[in-house]
């Protein structure tokens, strides 16, 4: 893999690290952002102006990529940001208007260098099947019914890396995943937790089954992922998992109820003045800092 963070950093020309035919005489990096609230950083605060409201995109200047692009221009690197994640993006909304902004893959060029990628949790349902674990018990067949739509969001997984590959050809297409929102445990004993973590919440049964779909879900992701790049795709699948069903260490022990300090919001954000619902098992400000250092190591691999 190319050691393309490491080379930027040090002001290698572009067009030798992300982009072979890209102009060496530009200096720039052109970086878009793509997919849903866990791209968008929903729930890490610092929203751009007109995107942190209900309803929203909810596009947070903490995300991860926002993070990384920070840390690029920091070293003197001149780069374009595009970012048009938006909360609620399922993968077909990627290429259509949605909640009143243009298609996500419109912003794609041919002279696009990096595009950062989060997308497929809503194609499965995971905000309906969290509101359900929380209202009424979402063990069993609800769960069941989640973890059979990851086999057609493998396919359009993939056909959609396909689709960014051929419009951005030069780009390194950087591809996450959604980690672990809450232990499959006992909650952790003797350390302040969130509301979310109380007796009769998410029961240790949905917490269990809610492990297998994030478990599964990574899972298809990353296959997609090998699959596009395979098949052409500059591409590379960073992920909170280790290995199946076993975090990184960067990510262990801060999933929620297992710690005081989780890397995902809970009913913290039903607070006065937060976010709201939409927040809710999300990346915080810290989490998605956490995932941009796992990235930024993943690329000097």
């Amino acid at each position: 893999m190319r050691k393309l963070w490491a080379a930027v950093v040090a002001g290698v020309a572009v067009s030798t690290l992300v982009a072979p035919q890209a102009s060496a005489t530009s200096g720039s990096v052109n970086v878009v952002a793509l997919g849903d609230s866990s791209a968008s950083g929903t729930g890490a605060g610092d929203y751009l102006d007109g995107t942190g409201t209900p309803g929203g995109c909810w596009r947070s200047a903490n995300s991860y990529s926002a993070d990384l692009v920070a840390q690029l221009r920091a070293t003197g690197r001149t780069v374009n940001f595009t970012n048009v994640t938006c909360s609620g993006a399922a993968i077909p909304d990627l290429g259509q208007q949605f909640k009143g902004q243009p298609p996500q893959l419109d912003s794609l060029k041919k002279d696009t260098n990096v595009v950062f990628l989060t997308v497929g949790g809503n194609d499965i349902g995971l905000a309906e099947y969290a509101g359900l674990c929380v209202q009424a018990d979402c063990a069993g067949a609800p769960t069941d019914a989640v973890l059979q739509r990851t086999e057609a969001l493998g396919k359009s997984m993939a056909s959609l890396m396909f689709e960014i590959g051929k419009r951005s050809p030069q780009a390194k297409v950087v591809v996450t995943g959604y980690g672990r929102q809450m232990t499959p445990g006992e909650n952790a004993s003797n350390v302040p937790l969130d509301p979310i973590c109380g007796p009769g919440v998410i029961t240790t049964p949905e917490r269990q089954d809610g492990a297998k779909i994030a478990t599964k879900l990574d899972a298809t992701l990353r296959l997609a992922t090998h699959a596009s790049r395979w098949g052409g795709v500059n591409s590379v699948y960073v992920s909170q998992f280790a290995k199946p069903g076993e975090l990184t260490p960067e990510f262990t022990g801060h999933s929620l109820c297992e710690a005081n300090v989780p890397y995902y919001r809970g009913f913290d954000a039903l607070a006065p003045g937060q976010e709201g619902p939409e927040a809710v098992l999300h990346l915080n400000k810290p989490g998605h800092a956490t995932l941009a250092a796992l990235i930024k190591r993943k690329l000097i691999a």
